[in-house]
C-alpha cells in the first residue's frame, strides 16, 4: 500500500506539472504584441532640470539683471544676489531660516554650501552677508557670518555662527572660523581653528578687489554662453522622434 501511494503521489504531482507548462506557454503565446503610445502629458512635461529659484513661503530669492548664477546653483528662499555677483556651479544658497546676501562685484565659487541659523549663540546678527568684492573660494562653507568688503576666503574654509571677517583680510584656504572669532581688518589668518599669521601689505589689501573684478569679467562670459534654460528638451525631442512619436 505505501508503495501505491508514492507512485500516485509521484504521477500526479507529474501531471500538475505539465499541466501548469502548457498553460503557461499557451499564456506566453497568445500575449497580443504590445506597442508604446504616446502619453498627452509627456509631451507637456519641462525638461529645463534642475530648478535654480525655490521660492519658500512669502519668500522669493531675488537675482539682479546682470549676475550671473550657473544653471545648476540652488537659491532658496531668503537670498539676494546684487549686482556683478556670480555663484558658481554646484553651490547651493539656502535662506529658509534668515537671510542670505551676496553683496556687489562678490563671487562665490563652485560647490560652496551657504546657510543662516534662525539666531546666533554669540548674540550676533544670524544673517549671512557677504559685502561688495569678496571672494568665496570653492567648496567652502559658510553659516550665519558677516563677510565685511574686500576679503578672500580661501578654499574650503568653514566659517560658523557669528564670525566676523573684517574688510581687506584674508583667510587661507582649509582654515575654520569657530563662532564668535572675529578676524580684525588686514590681517591674514590660517588654521583650525584659524590663527593670526601676519598683517597684510598695502600692495596685497589692493589686489583683493582686482581679484573680484577678474572673476566678474570671467563670469561674463560664462553668461554669455548659456540660455535661460537647459538645451536638454532638444535631445528629448531627438529621442522622440527616433521612436516615431509625434511632438
Amino acid at each position: 500500500m505505501a508503495s501505491l501511494a508514492r507512485i500516485s503521489r509521484r504521477a500526479l504531482a507529474t501531471a500538475i506539472s505539465n499541466h501548469s507548462h502548457r498553460v503557461l506557454h499557451r499564456g506566453f503565446a497568445a500575449e497580443p504584441s504590445k506597442t508604446i503610445a504616446p502619453s498627452p502629458d509627456r509631451v507637456k512635461w519641462d525638461y529645463r532640470g534642475q530648478r535654480k529659484i525655490i521660492p519658500l513661503g512669502q519668500w522669493l530669492p531675488k537675482v539682479a539683471v546682470d549676475a550671473y548664477v550657473a544653471p545648476n546653483v540652488v537659491l532658496a528662499g531668503q537670498v539676494t544676489v546684487y549686482d556683478g555677483a556670480s555663484v558658481w556651479s554646484g553651490s547651493v544658497l539656502r535662506g529658509d531660516l534668515n537671510k542670505i546676501t551676496v553683496g556687489f562685484c562678490a563671487n562665490v565659487q563652485e560647490r560652496c554650501v551657504i546657510h543662516a541659523a534662525w539666531s546666533s549663540p554669540t548674540g550676533l546678527p544670524a544673517e549671512t552677508t557677504i559685502e561688495r568684492f569678496v571672494t568665496i573660494g570653492a567648496y567652502s562653507l559658510l553659516r550665519s557670518c558677516t563677510i565685511e568688503p574686500e576679503c578672500i576666503i580661501g578654499q574650503h574654509s568653514i566659517l560658523m555662527e557669528g564670525s566676523l571677517v573684517e574688510t581687506h583680510s584674508i583667510l587661507e584656504a582649509g582654515s575654520v572660523v569657530p563662532p564668535g572669532r572675529r578676524i580684525p581688518t588686514g590681517e591674514l589668518w590660517a588654521g583650525n581653528p584659524a590663527r593670526f599669521v601676519r598683517t597684510l601689505t598695502h600692495e596685497e589689501t589692493l589686489e583683493i578687489p582686482k581679484l573680484a573684478v577678474a572673476i566678474n569679467d570671467l563670469s561674463n562670459n560664462h553668461s554669455s554662453e548659456f540660455l535661460p534654460y537647459s538645451t536638454v528638451y532638444l535631445e528629448v525631442e531627438k529621442f522622440k522622434k527616433s521612436l516615431g512619436i509625434s511632438i
